[in-house]
């Protein structure tokens, strides 16, 4: 696709565009219209709505967020002022201006050039089959223990058994064509909005019956200790308005679709947070949500109306109907779980793709199945990467395991460096592509294009620093000792715990590195 740049040569947005480090006569690889050719158009509107609302919507840490008491609520909606309205206007235009197949990287690769877009693109995928593999198979296997195995541990062939399966199953989906594959997450997004429904409807119930525990002003006001707590975990939440672009290329009609699919997905989803999180603190007392398993010990306790009782020391009992449901709703639970990763892993591995029939990563990574349209062999290297880092959590003890899990946070982390490099694309191709045509624009022109640019480049920058070094800040924003805030196990280890996460960033910097310099054959050609 072409588009005419403000003196007039034609822009591709796949390998056209002009930068300060890219020669202003680039064209796309001949790489990148032989895989293109490959490409399947089968997503349309409703689908692109359900697709980000099941990539927006993450359950597994609505107990993480709901732990931080009222406050998780007012943070939560001054964030979604702050950063998630913003990002979604900056991606909408994007989307719209500059629909192009790996949609991210190629934004980002426009903008700042081949080398940031190979190294922005390996931050942006390599983060995705660690989180399947990592924090999303664990909550899956602990509430299969907690519900369906009354507390008793997966070990051995049935922990490896289901965990693989988990894996695999969402790595299969994204093989399939987008005409298929599709139906994964609209059953995610469907599945996402019966359960909170339910549950929602179920907390109503539980409050005329029982009561509810009192939220006041007091618990909503803000403060920047719990600020610098929770907001990279919102913002971790806040981010994905980007992956249906990835695919834009397989979409029926992308400039138009995009913006309708971000704005319509971006008010469920705020309300789809909002809610659990209510519920929760509703139900519950602040004191007894844990991270883990907070949203699931809500659902426990709401389900009492239907079936079992609460004792006084807190302990759940669910009987008959509640019981039933419950374990449906767990069910639901762990299907929400594992669709969300599967738009991630759509939209990431067709970014890795693009980028490697573009000259920015190994050309062998940038081969599109004829069958499928799909990138296959991405898609198995991204669940073999799950499994090893399923492993991994699971074999690992002692302090092994400690800084197993201090690199892995890191590699979550990843996530909100990468959006550092994508979203203020928007502000950047604005400028250098004023007449391309823009369906969308961010309102209120370019004062508020800067706004938004600015306040979300920010955000992220202070949720990265805040994942990588833990505590910063709080001293004398909140008066607190920094080293209050690192991980359990680290106490008193402030270089030892800054050592595992400076190194393997360097590492991954690296790696970045060396996919860009492995696509300079496919450059040249």
């Amino acid at each position: 696709m072409a588009e005419k740049h403000g003196d007039g040569r034609l822009v591709d947005p796949l390998g056209a565009a002009p930068s300060g480090i890219e020669d202003p006569s680039h064209t796309p690889p001949a790489a990148a219209a032989e895989e293109r050719a490959k490409l399947r158009r089968g997503l349309g509107r409703v689908d692109v709505v359900l697709f980000l609302i099941c990539t927006l919507v993450g359950l597994d840490t609505v107990g993480s967020v709901a732990s931080y008491g009222g406050q998780a609520i007012t943070w939560l909606l001054v964030l979604a002022v702050l950063f998630y309205i913003p990002s979604a206007l900056l991606t909408a235009e994007l989307g719209a201006a500059f629909p192009a197949e790996g949609g991210p990287y190629v934004w980002t690769r426009m903008a700042f050039g081949h080398y940031a877009g190979a190294v922005n693109n390996f931050l942006y995928w390599v983060s995705n089959p660690v989180w399947l593999g990592g924090p999303l198979a664990v909550t899956a296997v602990a509430t299969v223990e907690g519900f369906y195995r009354n507390g008793e541990p997966l070990t051995g062939a049935g922990f490896y058994t289901f965990t693989f399966a988990f894996i695999w199953v969402g790595v299969a989906s994204a093989v399939l064509s987008l005409r298929l594959g599709k139906w994964v997450p609209s059953l995610g997004a469907l599945v996402r909005m019966v359960l909170l429904a339910f549950f929602t409807f179920s907390v109503v119930l539980y409050g005329i019956e029982h009561g509810v525990q009192g939220i006041t002003a007091g618990d909503l006001a803000p403060s920047w200790s719990v600020f610098l707590a929770l907001g990279p975990v919102l913002l971790f939440n806040y981010v994905g308005f980007d992956v249906a672009s990835s695919a834009a290329e397989e979409m029926h009609d992308p400039q138009r679709d995009v913006p309708f699919g971000i704005l319509r997905s971006g008010a469920v989803a705020i309300a789809s947070y909002a809610l659990p999180v209510l519920g929760i603190l509703v139900v519950l007392p602040t004191s007894s949500v844990t991270g883990l398993s907070g949203f699931l010990d809500a659902i426990r306790a709401a389900f009492t109306v239907y079936g079992g009782h609460i004792a006084q020391d807190g302990t759940v009992t669910l009987t008959g109907a509640g019981r039933v449901l419950a374990d449906i709703a767990a069910g639901g639970f762990i299907i929400a779980l594992l669709t969300s990763a599967v738009p991630w892993l759509m939209g990431s591995d067709r970014a890795l793709a693009v980028s490697g029939y573009d000259g920015a990563a190994p050309r062998w990574l940038g081969v599109l199945s004829p069958r499928f349209g799909t990138p296959v062999r991405v898609n198995l290297l991204s669940g073999a990467i799950s499994s090893a880092v399923c492993v991994l959590a699971h074999e690992l003890s002692g302090s092994a395991a400690k800084y197993f899990g201090a690199v892995l946070a890191l590699t979550l982390s990843l996530t909100l460096l990468s959006y550092i490099g994508i979203l203020p694309s928007a502000l950047v191709l604005r400028r250098k592509y004023p007449n391309v045509p823009r369906p969308f624009r961010v309102p209120g022109g370019m004062p508020v294009l800067v706004a938004c640019t600015v306040a979300t480049v920010a955000l992220l920058l202070l949720g990265a620093i805040t994942l990588l070094y833990p505590g910063f800040a709080t001293d004398w924003l909140a008066g607190a000792n920094p080293d209050d805030a690192l991980p359990e196990g680290w106490s008193g280890q402030r270089l030892a715990y800054t050592v595992t996460q400076v190194v393997p960033l360097v590492m991954f910097f690296l790696i970045g590195t060396g996919f860009y310099l492995s696509g300079r054959r496919t450059r040249r050609r």
